[in-house]
């Protein structure tokens, strides 16, 4: 009986390559060769899924994307403050899990910046985001300005994100900064 093959399961496996190699050695390093080593297999088999680099980088955007989202969506609280500050440290490299996303979000989000089709997907996650922040600060402060806040609050927190990526804040100091930062949000 043949054996039977999950190309998705494959897909998965070598965009997990890619994001190791961009969070080791940046967006540069990203090649055939790279990739096919750091994922135990012969360079046919990752351009027999990806055609090209540009292909391999769109999967590995689209797969820590996935990873992100489904991170932030398992937090749950009752109340919208811890909720809200839940969030923003899950954006933050934090945990074991944020701490491997956050480097290859960071080369994204630089490359976006020359990137076209990086940059749409950014703005339009961002604008989603913006609006739920803009919600659960509502919930906590009626009145102000709460999408400009939560604009402010996002663009707080990616520049945390990558302070803390070079080691300029410790994770204690980010945590306090947040917390900071969002009660200077919600007493407005």
């Amino acid at each position: 009986m043949p054996k039977q093959v999950d190309h998705d399961e494959r897909r998965r496996q070598i965009g997990d390559a890619v994001c190791r190699v961009i969070a080791a050695r940046g967006l540069d390093a990203v090649s055939l060769r790279h990739v096919a080593a750091e994922a135990d297999v012969s360079m046919g088999r990752v351009q027999h899924y990806f055609a090209t680099k540009d292909e391999m980088l769109m999967f590995a955007f689209e797969l820590i994307s996935e990873r992100v989202a489904a991170r932030l969506g398992a937090v749950h609280s009752d109340d919208p403050r811890t909720y809200l500050r839940a969030i923003l440290f899950e954006l933050l490299p934090l945990s074991p899990a944020a701490r491997v996303e956050a480097p290859v979000l960071a080369a994204f989000l630089a490359q976006a910046v020359v990137e076209p089709r990086l940059g749409e997907p950014l703005r339009q996650g961002n604008g989603e985001m913006v609006a739920w922040l803009a919600g659960m600060i509502s919930a906590v402060r009626p009145g102000g300005d709460p999408e400009r806040d939560a604009m402010g609050l996002l663009a707080f927190v990616d520049g945390l994100m990558l302070q803390v990526l070079i080691g300029q804040v410790s994770s204690s100091a980010a945590e306090e900064l947040v917390d900071h930062q969002l009660g200077l949000v919600l007493t407005r």
